[in-house]
């Protein structure tokens, strides 16, 4: 089992420690890159004033596109859970007949 270490991050020009595994720190900084491209997005749009408002739409933002994705994916995945209980229902079928 992996101890978790602090890892020192920058968000938004603050820095914060998270406490991560040694296998999770490349993801960690995937992670606060991506945000920190939005955050600074929102920021530079010149539309919104405050970092907790910025934040707040950076949140907004990220959810929406989350969620859409998960909209978009919806029949695709739905589509491959019906052809794996297919399978399985093969699968099965063919395990009784040996029996």
């Amino acid at each position: 089992m992996t101890q978790a270490k602090p890892v020192r991050v920058s968000i938004l020009d603050k820095e914060y420690l998270i406490s991560c595994t040694d296998d999770e720190r490349e993801q960690l900084h995937s992670v606060v890159e991506f945000l920190n491209e939005k955050l600074l997005e929102v920021k530079n749009s010149g539309k919104v004033i405050g970092t907790e408002r910025v934040v707040v739409m950076a949140a907004l933002n990220i959810a929406n596109e989350l969620l859409a994705y998960k909209q978009k994916n919806k029949h695709y995945t739905e589509s491959v859970d019906s052809m794996v209980k297919r399978l399985q229902a093969k699968i099965d079928d063919v395990l009784v007949e040996e029996d």
